[in-house]
Formats: structure tokens, sequence, C-alpha cells
């Protein structure tokens, strides 16, 4: 065959994989969904694939892509005043105390100085936030990106990464574009050059407009303790990591093409 022929050959195979991972979300199905992967005690199990000589050479013609997450909202929220009822959201085992681990956290309390004047904050963790991350940074480089202030959100990711060392790079204020209306979009150029490898997930839409083709919605979260975003979020992120170009599958939302779990 051709060193032409070749070519085309890859580039048929790359829209078949595009086709079939489009297919795969839009009929909410997944390698591995949460009704079978149960431990004994009910609760979710660590999201993996077999290690296949198919899955090596997957993982060889797929290099490891970045997820960029957002802070509040997204994977926290934070409140100038304790609340009780969200003391046991994110903690307990791998984070899941939103099944009645009986393992409750306070949360995290915050103290920023800025010009001179000092606010608490009580920050909380989104049901699930710690199994997560556990799951996805074995499948992603994994970035903060917050509109947030540093002197805020460094002790929160720090709280959040709790010395796993699995939050890799963290991005403030100062790296987001303020718009006229005193909202922030962030260019994910700023986090990696290669946007076909990159993708952000935000409760705000306005935060990935300059990216669009990048964005992953996500409900925003303040209190519901039976909220269960982050784990809809994972059948789609482990297929993503397998596609060549992130915006491929990611803008046939606007074709209608399929819908992200909401």
């Amino acid at each position: 065959m051709s060193a032409k022929s070749e070519k085309g050959k890859d580039k048929e195979i790359h829209t078949l994989d595009e086709v079939s991972l489009a297919i795969r979300l839009k009929l909410g199905s997944s390698a591995m969904s949460r009704s079978s992967t149960s431990s004994a005690d009910g609760s979710p199990a660590p999201l993996s694939r077999a290690s296949t000589p198919v899955m090596h050479e997957r993982r060889s013609r797929f290099p490891q892509k970045t997820l960029v997450l957002d802070l509040d909202e997204t994977l926290i929220h934070s409140t100038s005043r304790p609340n009780p009822s969200l003391a046991s959201s994110g903690s307990g085992f791998f984070g899941l105390g939103s099944i009645g681990r009986g393992n409750k956290s306070p949360g995290h309390t915050v103290e920023v100085i800025l010009g001179g004047k000092h606010t608490q904050y009580h920050v909380y963790k989104r049901p699930f936030v710690d199994f997560f991350l556990r799951t996805v940074s074995g499948w992603y480089t994994l970035v903060i990106f917050t509109a947030s202030m540093q002197e805020y959100a460094d002790p929160v990711i720090d709280w959040l990464d709790a010395g796993r060392g699995i939050l890799v790079q963290r991005f403030f204020r100062d790296s987001c574009t303020q718009l006229p209306n005193g909202t922030y979009t962030k260019d994910l150029a700023v986090v990696e050059k290669d946007l076909s490898r990159v993708c952000l997930v935000d409760n705000s839409p306005i935060s990935y407009r300059v990216n669009e083709a990048n964005g992953i919605p996500i409900e925003g979260w303040t209190d519901d303790p039976s909220d269960e975003a982050l784990l809809d979020l994972l059948p789609v992120l482990d297929s993503l990591r397998f596609t060549k170009d992130v915006r491929h599958i990611l803008s046939l939302r606007s074709a209608g093409l399929y819908a992200l779990p909401s």
C-alpha cells in the first residue's frame, strides 16, 4: 500500500472513531456504567479499563490530554457563613459522603486578606468531587482555571489536592479576560497551545466563549447534597481522551447530535 493510501486509511480510522464516540455519547452509554460498577456496599468503584494490547495501542495513538476545571460552583461552593447541611457533601470514603458514610467533614475555612480587610470563607466540596478528581487524574493532566483571586483560590486548591500533586497547574483571575459587563472569559490557549488536546468543565458558558468547541457545561452547584453531576461527566471524559481532537466531538452539541448529561 502506498504512503498516500496509508495516510487516507489513518484519516478514515480517525473519522470512524469520532462517529462511534458521538453515537455512544448520544445514547448515553459508556464502557463502564455506574449501575454495573458498584462495590459490595453499593458505592461506585473507580472507573478503569482492562490493560490489554488494544488499550495500550489506543493510549499510544492518543497522548494524554489536559482537562481544565473551574473551581467555584463546579468543584466547590463557598459562603461567608457556615452551612451544616453541606458538611458531608464531598467527604467520606473516596469522597462519597452523600451516600451515607456517616463520616462528616466540617468543610474548610479560608481567610483572605485584601487591602487590609480580612474575609473568612467556609468552603464545601461538591458531592463526589474527591472520587471525580481521583478518577480523572488517571486520564488527564488536571489544571484549575478560576476567575477567583489567587489569595482565595490557592488554599482551596491545596485542600482539594490534599498533597497528591494531581492538580498540576493553577490559573487565576489575572489570566482571565474581563468583559465590559464585569464577567470573565478564559482563553484556553493560555493553558495549552494545542486546542485539540484540551477541554474545560465550567458551570458558566461565558467562561469558554473564546473556545466554545472546547467547553463542557455542568450545572452550577451550591447546596444540593444529592447532586451527581460530576459522576455523570465521567463517561464523557473517559471517551474524549480517545479522540484525536476533542473539538470534533464537543462541537457536535450545536448540531444536536448529542447532549451532555443534565
